[in-house]
């Protein structure tokens, strides 16, 4: 039986990255990601919330540009995959295990406040086999662009 093992998170930040190197050099950056659900309980005629708390892994250029341009609180969308890791308690002798997302392709998303220029098509993705940036053309769908500081003509609103 063929197997998939996809995952797709979009949450805010729980801490700044911290990178750190293998001794081959390579970056690796953990985070931690806050993954909102919100529903309407019948029963109780109130809205509802709920927060899970997931651990990413970055590697190579996906960590270093979390280093160098993310930071506690600040959104972003990650793509990657499930991964076990298991290990043997060194006090109790227990055997633990823990799923975290081995993440293959982030894409920084707007954030309040955080300085960062707008873009109304959404954020700036980057992939972790090119670590190459794939970014958004500078227009928004009306063709103006943003994060320039200009905003589309008043003039036609039909409002």
């Amino acid at each position: 039986m063929a197997s998939f093992n996809k995952v797709i998170l979009m949450g805010n930040l729980t801490r700044d990255p911290e990178v750190r190197y293998t001794p081959s050099g390579t970056a690796v950056s953990e985070v931690g990601l806050a993954v909102n659900r919100t529903w309407f309980d019948k029963q109780t005629n109130q809205k509802k919330e709920e927060v899970t708390f997931v651990d990413v892994t970055l590697w190579g250029r996906q960590a270093e540009v979390a280093g160098e341009y993310l930071g506690k609180g600040r959104g972003v969308l990650i793509e990657g995959r499930l991964q076990l890791d298991q290990w043997d308690d060194k006090e109790t002798g227990q055997k633990r295990s823990k799923l975290r997302v081995v993440g293959e392709n982030m894409t920084m998303l707007p954030g309040r406040g955080d300085g960062a220029p707008q873009r109304s098509g959404g954020g700036q993705s980057f992939n972790a086999g090119s670590g190459v940036p794939a970014t958004n053309s500078g227009t928004s769908e009306g063709g103006f662009e943003s994060g320039g500081g200009s905003a589309p003509p008043d003039d036609d609103v039909p409002f």
